[in-house]
């Protein structure tokens, strides 16, 4: 839990949201609440009341494109093709945390070579994209956002 926000690390079964594709089980969602909590802090200060701005949504700052890599998933049971789907995901604190777990189960990957995949790759991945992580630092402010909530919620696991 971060800022009295509970963080979603497992689908359940008793949720409104689905994935538009494929069932995703427990074991394919990488990120703790922990990490999550961090991101969404980094990111935007997890600000559960912003608007779209430009071509980023919600307290995770996702993009379209992000939200399609991470399984397009929806609330309430949206079609994944009605035109408000991914804004209303974006948006949503569970839906959007769900997306983030998608897209990192995707694009997962030891970003700074390290020899294991933790919370530094999964922020580092979400900030640079699946595709340019690899070697390159946490831009600023974002990785100094990231790195005071670590320093907060103790060491993260991955």
């Amino acid at each position: 839990i971060v800022n009295n926000l509970e963080i979603p690390t497992r689908l359940q079964t008793t949720n409104l949201i689905a994935y538009s594709t494929d069932v995703v089980s427990q074991s394919d969602l990488p990120v703790t609440q922990q990490c999550l909590g961090c991101i969404c802090e980094a990111i935007s200060a997890c600000n559960t009341t912003s608007a779209c701005s430009g071509d980023v949504c919600g307290p995770f700052r996702i993009t379209w494109a992000y939200w399609a890599d991470a399984g397009k998933p929806t609330v309430g049971g949206e079609s994944p093709e009605s035109a408000g789907a991914y804004g209303n995901c974006a948006r949503d604190t569970y839906c959007s945390a769900l997306a983030v777990q998608g897209y990192m189960s995707k694009f997962q990957q030891d970003c700074n070579s390290d020899g294991k995949i933790d919370c530094d790759d999964f922020a580092t991945i979400h900030k640079t994209g699946g595709y340019g992580c690899k070697g390159v630092p946490l831009p600023e402010p974002y990785g100094e956002r990231y790195r005071q909530c670590k320093q907060i919620v103790g060491q993260l696991r991955p």
